[in-house]
């Protein structure tokens, strides 16, 4: 009895998926078609008013995709601005040497002075 049970349960796990993948190639085809429809109608407006057909094109410059990512590394790995904001921000005016070795990570770390040494134990 179970081996049946379970045949039946494969069966009707197979017949979802099936109706899913239909489902799925009918809605995509009927994108596709809906696009082509709308094409045509474009075309054919244009030969009519004795306008050229012109192509859908994507105008993209793959450089500005690198450029945008390299802007974006740029922001994300120093942690402060760059230039005369970062002094007015802090107030302090003083450049560390050691803030460029670090990315910028903990600026104005050299003037803690609420820790004091102890000895050890």
């Amino acid at each position: 009895m179970n081996e049946f049970v379970a045949g039946v349960l494969r069966f009707v796990v197979r017949l979802v998926l099936v109706a899913l993948g239909l489902v799925l190639f009918l809605s995509l085809l009927a994108g596709v078609m809906v696009l082509a429809l709308v094409w045509a109608l474009r075309a054919g407006w244009a030969r009519l008013t004795g306008r050229p057909v012109t192509p859908w094109v994507m105008r993209m410059d793959p450089r500005t995709g690198f450029s945008t990512a390299f802007r974006s590394t740029q922001r994300w790995s120093s942690g402060a601005p760059a230039g005369p904001q970062h002094a007015s921000e802090h107030g302090d005016g003083v450049d560390d040497p050691a803030a460029s070795r670090r990315g910028g990570i903990l600026p104005g770390a050299a003037q803690v002075t609420d820790v004091e040494a102890r000895e050890l134990r």
